[in-house]
Order: structure tokens, then C-alpha cells, then sequence
């Protein structure tokens, strides 16, 4: 049986989108492949890769992406969820041949300002809330084997 593929995209690719592919691919890895990419390359956020450890996953030597890489390389998806604020008018990426998206408008933390101890707050909330998120899109697959996950 073939997983479905969900595509995570943000403006760099450096935090909320590495943290949801991580954080899917834990939670239904049997039954789900989650990549994930950004609008154009930046780099990966420290806050990010300490926030996933707590948490037990590494996601220090993900690389970043562009969606554009991954379309030349011919990657078909069955969901793309795009991460970018809407509250700033974030640029997302579009992926050519897709026409449905699904948004979940998620803070910027690249733009973060404050503390380290204040930055790295955000972070943590970021990615609960993300966890969050994906537990909630995953009891609406509605299959039973991805109920189980979840529950």
C-alpha cells in the first residue's frame, strides 16, 4: 500500500515546515510520507533543531528546499499544507500542477524578536501548535488505523 504524500511548505523552509514533516512522519509514518519545502532556501533554524530534540526528534541534518526543487525532480503530492502567516501576507510557494492548498496560517518564527529564552518560548509553542494541527488533520482522515495514531 502506497502512503500518502503531504507536501509542508513555508516562505524558507528553515522551521515550520521542517518541524511538520518531522512531527507527521513520526505520528503516521505507516500510513503517510511528509516532505517539505519553502518559497526560496534559507537555512535551518537552531531554536528549531533544539525545540524537535526536546521532543526526541532530530531534524539537524534536514536539508532545505525550495518547492521548485522538488517539482523539477517530478514529486507528485496528495495534500500541500502551506504554513506562511497570513496575518503578514506571507509569500507561499506554488506548486505547479496543484490547485488546492491547505492553509494553516502559522507565526514566522525566522522573524522572531526578543531573549533567547523568549525566542525559544515561541518555538516550543510553534511546535505544538503544529502537533496540534497535524493530530487534528489526522482524526479527520477518518480511517480507523489513523484514528489509532492519533488516539
Amino acid at each position: 500500500m502506497s502512503r500518502t504524500r503531504v507536501l509542508f511548505v513555508g516562505s524558507m523552509n528553515g522551521s515550520r515546515s521542517q518541524m511538520a514533516e518531522a512531527l507527521l512522519n513520526q505520528l503516521a509514518d505507516d500510513e503517510f510520507e511528509a516532505v517539505s519545502a519553502g518559497y526560496r532556501a534559507g537555512t535551518l533554524n537552531p531554536l528549531a533543531v533544539k525545540v524537535m530534540k526536546e521532543i526526541g526528534l532530530d531534524i539537524s541534518g534536514h536539508t532545505v528546499k525550495t518547492a521548485f526543487d522538488l517539482y523539477k525532480q517530478g514529486m507528485f503530492f496528495n495534500y500541500i499544507i502551506v504554513l506562511c502567516d497570513q496575518t503578514l501576507e506571507e509569500r507561499g510557494p506554488i506548486y505547479p500542477g496543484h490547485r488546492d492548498y491547505i492553509h494553516w496560517s502559522t507565526p514566522d518564527p525566522d522573524i522572531l524578536w526578543g531573549t533567547y529564552r523568549e525566542r525559544l518560548q515561541i518555538m516550543r509553542e510553534i511546535r505544538d501548535s503544529l502537533q496540534k494541527r497535524i493530530e487534528e488533520w489526522l482524526a479527520e482522515q477518518s480511517t480507523p488505523a489513523r484514528m489509532a495514531v492519533v488516539g
